[in-house]
């Protein structure tokens, strides 16, 4: 036999003339097997869309699956219960109509499987589009459960779907930040939320440890994004947006309880920060962690460790765990041992340079506040910054400078610095010890501010006029550091630049109107313009 001839679909058409057909075709196929069940097989061309190689195909197709079997779902048309294997239910004994119901549940699982297939496929057109068709699936199939059970007894939520539709979402080697910021809108919903924070602790803690613990770059980076694009309600009454309405036993079901939300919320990032995590990923967890993680655990206080781990660290890592461990300080009574002698050790050049500057000054300041700091304690950390400011920016200085006389004006005893008696047999060597890691036994309060008499010579005139108010004695009244705290070189040359004269300068007591005519007209008596 001769080989059959390929057909040109294409030929004679356009791609959109093309695409424009196809659309017909399918929304004329999905009318046919609504209308009647003859037509029953056309679902299989519809499936066949879906596996094409076209993004405007796949979409139409996913389109179309998505009218076929929402309409299946809540006409009740799918096979309810555990679902047996296709080939026997249909060469069985039973009905027509449960045959047809079998046969199309078995259709629906494929369309699902594709489905969840495409949202890791490299279009992202295809990708979104294949999302939210599962999340109508969901939302549906929530209302019409496919499950036989007594739902007077148990909730109806479709909770494999999410499961799966999460696992797809935290690719291992694809980067899906784009996507799942296309599902943050249906984490707005309360059952939605509680559910995926349940499945993202299932899936990183079977991903983790099939990995034994190493570092997953890709695939923490999507599990960050979707955890940090959860937020939970402040209060109980803000739970009222839900997927799938449970009737009267609605008020017991746990994701419509605060308290569970909380407690989902805290296993989900516990589970997650237990692992060894990339450096970057630190920084991002710490910036965040104050504000959009901690006030809504239950129990804030088991972040105790991850806090301590990331503080021991260094660098601009440690500078963002304070934001943390200044929330369980004071509000969760966290005792830190060596708290202070670890942040006297923070102090180091790079902290001028560094992107979260103000932060750390910030939070400095408010750990500095307490009037019953011992002395030799403040007076290290005054006696550092000035070292330290020898070699700082203006930019920095400009906030060093307010924040050591702040210091000063807290503990009055620490003004033995300033007004340091001495003899003129006494040598000209600062017992300072900058290298010695304990603040009590770096010896400050044997030294002096001699640091900033110099700065009194710098050649910024803000930094040297800053540097001259140590001359005087120092008010009572403590400088607001926050105005200086975001302040940058190009703030700071533009400021200069736009200084205004507040000073007029007399120039004439009458003004001249006319060239050689003044008041008087003396000039006019003695010259002339011929």
């Amino acid at each position: 036999m001769a080989p059959a001839k390929k057909r040109n679909v294409s030929s004679g058409k356009t791609t959109e003339e093309r695409v424009k057909t196809a659309k017909i075709n399918l929304n004329s196929k999905v009318e046919n097997i609504l209308e009647s069940r003859k037509h029953a097989n056309d679902v299989f061309d519809i499936l066949e869309f879906l596996q094409s190689e076209k993004e405007k195909d796949v979409v139409s197709a996913v389109n179309a699956c998505s009218k076929l079997f929402c309409a299946l779902l809540e006409r009740k048309e799918l096979f309810i219960g555990k679902l047996p294997a296709e080939e026997e239910a249909l060469s069985g004994g039973s009905s027509a109509e449960e045959k047809y119901s079998i046969f199309m549940r078995h259709r629906y699982i494929s369309c699902v499987e594709m489905l969840l297939e495409h949202v890791s496929h490299e279009l992202h057109g295809v990708k979104e589009s294949a999302l939210c068709c599962l999340m109508k699936f969901a939302a549906v199939e929530g209302q019409h459960p496919l499950e036989d059970l007594d739902w007077s007894e148990h909730y109806s939520f479709p909770r494999e779907l999410i499961q799966a539709v999460v696992d797809r979402l935290l690719s291992k080697t694809t980067d899906n930040s784009l996507l799942i910021s296309r599902f943050q809108e249906f984490l707005e919903m309360e059952d939605v939320r509680y559910y995926v924070m349940s499945s993202v602790r299932e899936n990183v803690c079977k991903v983790m440890d099939k990995n034994k613990g190493a570092v997953a770059p890709i695939y923490q980076n999507n599990v960050f994004t979707l955890m940090s694009n959860i937020s939970v309600p402040s209060q109980e009454s803000e739970l009222t947006n839900f997927m799938v309405k449970q009737g009267a036993k609605h008020e017991d079901w746990k994701a419509a309880k605060l308290g569970e939300h909380k407690r989902v919320f805290e296993r989900m990032w516990l589970g997650f920060l237990k692992y060894k995590l990339p450096n970057n990923m630190y920084k991002k967890v710490l910036v965040i962690l104050h504000d959009s993680i901690l006030p809504h655990m239950s129990k804030p206080t088991l972040m105790i460790d991850f806090l301590t781990a990331a503080y021991e660290v260094g660098g601009a890592i440690s500078l963002l765990a304070l934001n943390g461990l200044f929330v369980l300080i004071h509000q969760h009574n966290l005792d830190y041992p060596d708290f202070y002698k670890k942040l006297y050790n923070l102090l180091e050049p790079s902290v001028f340079h560094v992107k979260y500057r103000a932060r750390f000054f910030h939070l400095a300041n408010l750990f500095l506040s307490s009037s019953h700091l011992p002395v030799y304690l403040v007076a290290a950390f005054a006696k550092r910054l000035a070292r330290l400011a020898l070699t700082a920016p203006p930019t920095a200085l400009l906030i060093v400078l307010p924040f050591i006389y702040n210091l000063i004006r807290r503990h009055p005893s620490c003004r033995v610095l300033i007004h340091k008696p001495s003899t003129e047999d006494e040598p000209l060597e600062d017992p300072y010890l900058m290298d010695e890691e304990d603040p009590a036994q770096c010896r400050a309060l044997e030294s002096s501010l001699w640091e900033i008499k110099t700065l009194q010579k710098h050649y910024h005139p803000d930094v040297s006029k800053a540097a001259m108010l140590i001359n005087t004695p120092l008010s009572e009244q403590e400088e607001d550091i926050s105005e200086v705290l975001e302040i940058t070189t190009y703030e700071l040359m533009e400021r200069d630049l736009k200084q205004t004269q507040t000073k007029s300068i007399p120039l004439e007591f009458e003004t001249a109107t006319q060239l050689l005519k003044v008041g008087g007209d003396v000039l006019g008596q003695h010259f002339c313009l011929d």
